[in-house]
């Protein structure tokens, strides 16, 4: 997952070292801000759910019946020919269950969550094949520059995003940090963490012009986010009669919802997350582009 995300950010500071030096045309200059709306999936990479095997990372582990909708708007700006900044607000659910895995131990385990992804993030997007504007109309015979429709892209950003676990107790979808399901708060050495996180997106996109104004794009990217606690799910179980006495008997059945049949594998101290792996969620998204030109003072022109 690091090295990952170091390819994709050396890559992107080396292209944009060059995007400053392009030369030609300016006729971009007259449509360089770009308004977005966009629908898709996301899906999660965290302790829950997953493959039928002992926890792995990435893309290994991901259930692909797990993927939820999303949507987003942005806006997009060309600083260069080649080179983009895009700013957009997402929103999402993700959720993990682990009764979708046969691996014994995560099933036994038995616990599920589903939480929002609200999302607020900047892009740098660099054109590795880039769209051109031509004439009005790609005409055979005429003379001129010739548009070209497709632009691929890659980026990489920084971000925020709220998220809030819940789980189904009796109907009722039921906020899960409160409980303090891992003993947070509980004692001294286990923290209760925040539902306000900072993110790096970094992924690859694609756009298809459809006119001079309006594309249609599809644009994949991963989160590497800082916390491990999307799903409520990082270390290890906690004195379960410390948790009931404390929090009550909801908070004490959605810390260990196990049938029982294994005591010794969900007493305190025994591993219940892995801590050493932060959380991923991804967001794949269909989007439709409106270019806007604009004014004398560079300003976009709404009409």
């Amino acid at each position: 997952m690091k090295k990952i995300f170091l390819i994709f950010t050396i890559a992107l500071v080396i292209f944009a070292q060059f995007a400053e030096a392009q030369r030609g045309s300016t006729q971009w200059k007259r449509m360089r801000y770009e308004v977005l709306y966009g629908i898709g999936g996301t899906n999660f990479l965290g302790e829950l759910g997953g493959a039928n095997m002992i926890g792995t990372d990435f893309i290994r582990d991901l259930e692909i019946s797990m993927t939820r909708p999303m949507g987003q708007i942005g806006m997009r700006y060309k600083i260069f020919e080649k080179l983009s900044v895009k700013a957009g607000l997402t929103y999402g659910y993700v959720k993990g269950d682990d009764q979708k895995t046969e691996e014994e131990h995560r099933n036994y385990r038995n616990l599920h969550f589903r939480s929002p992804i609200v999302e607020l993030s900047t892009q740098l997007e660099y054109s590795v094949i880039r769209e051109r504007i031509g004439h009005r109309y790609n005409l055979r015979r005429v003379r001129g520059i010739k548009g070209f429709k497709t632009n691929t892209y890659l980026f990489v950003g920084v971000g925020g995003f709220y998220f809030n676990p819940r789980a189904n107790f009796g109907g009722e979808w039921v906020p899960l940090r409160p409980l303090r399901t891992e003993g947070q708060g509980l004692v001294a050495s286990r923290k209760m963490y925040s539902r306000f996180q900072v993110c790096v997106p970094f992924g690859i996109g694609f756009k298809y012009g459809l006119s001079r104004k309006w594309s249609i794009g599809l644009e994949y990217g991963i989160r590497k986010t800082f916390t491990d606690y999307i799903d409520d799910v990082s270390t290890s179980y906690f004195n379960n009669t410390l948790i009931r006495t404390s929090m009550g008997e909801t908070a004490g059945f959605l810390a260990d919802p196990s049938s029982g049949e294994h005591p010794n594998w969900t007493v305190g101290g025994q591993q219940r997350g892995d801590s050493t792996d932060k959380d991923t969620y991804m967001f794949a998204i269909i989007s439709l582009t409106y270019k806007l030109r604009t004014n004398r003072n560079g300003l976009p022109k709404f009409r």
